[in-house]
């Protein structure tokens, strides 16, 4: 399948910039099941100033913002060949070791509500079944529901709140991945949705490390494994390490965001 994505994130500040850097990670991987045809990144009131792969192994975008700017805009297209894989992404790759995915950070602790969510899985057996009743009883205890929650609510919060997005699934997967010495990361990408081309935000799932088998993707909102539909863009430890952008400014005390995004299928020519 051939995705056609178009991102734009637009940034309004209320006055304008002394210096502002952002670190971005827009750019998809080549990986299992995925293959980057074509990606352009432009800016408006901001410049690129170095490229780099990160410990993560994602590629990192850094660029300053133009001062005295009052916006910014990013806007991200291309074409991405995908495959149903099974979610299986395969053997550990990259910078950092397999046991780095086993501890847990500030955003995915095990509390007394994690402890009793896996109290409640079947741990016996083989592990791929038990993970997907692991997504299936995360799904059931955390509505999906936006809003809710924000880029620093905590696994435990989340599960405590009863509701969240695809953020909070995979935070709470992966911590009880960790909890059970099973190695887990974040993920953040796109997904084809089915219903319709626009959307206002990408989405996150997980990647759970099995034995034999690497890494494979679990969707914990949509309670299935990511097929042809989905590309991943960066991957980390929880949300704050493939967030697609961080950064810093000076100058402006306030900030509008505004998001934009489209993904497609394109008819591929034979």
């Amino acid at each position: 399948m051939r995705l056609a994505i178009d991102h734009v994130t637009h940034y309004r500040f209320s006055g304008p910039l002394k210096h502002g850097l952002q670190r971005l990670r827009l750019t998809p991987k080549h990986t299992s099941g995925q293959r980057v045809v074509k990606w352009d990144m432009v800016f408006e009131g901001a410049r690129l100033e170095v490229e780099y792969e990160d410990h993560n192994y994602n590629h990192v975008s850094l660029v300053s913002i133009d001062e005295g700017a009052s916006e910014m805009t990013i806007r991200c297209t291309g074409l991405v060949d995908t495959a149903d894989e099974s979610g299986i992404i395969g053997r550990h790759s990259g910078f950092l070791p397999l046991w780095h995915f086993l501890r847990p950070t500030e955003l995915t602790k095990a509390g007394p509500k994690l402890r009793a969510l896996l109290g409640e899985v079947d741990r016996g057996g083989d592990p791929l079944p038990m993970l997907h009743a692991l997504s299936a009883a995360i799904r059931d205890a955390v509505t999906y529901e936006t809003g809710q929650t924000h880029s620093a609510t905590t696994s435990e919060e989340a599960l405590d709140a009863g509701h969240g997005v695809c953020q909070d699934h995979a935070h709470i997967f992966i911590a009880a991945c960790r909890a059970m010495d099973i190695p887990a990361r974040y993920v953040s990408g796109y997904l084809m949705m089915d219903d319709r081309v626009e959307q206002d935000a990408g989405h996150a799932w997980a990647e759970a490390h099995v034995d034999h088998i690497g890494w494979i993707g679990f969707d914990i909102s949509n309670g299935i494994s990511p097929d042809a539909r989905y590309v991943r863009i960066a991957t980390g430890s929880d949300y704050r390490e493939a967030a697609p952008v961080t950064g810093i400014r000076f100058g402006a005390h306030e900030e509008e965001l505004h998001v934009s995004l489209a993904v497609e299928q394109q008819r591929m020519e034979q």
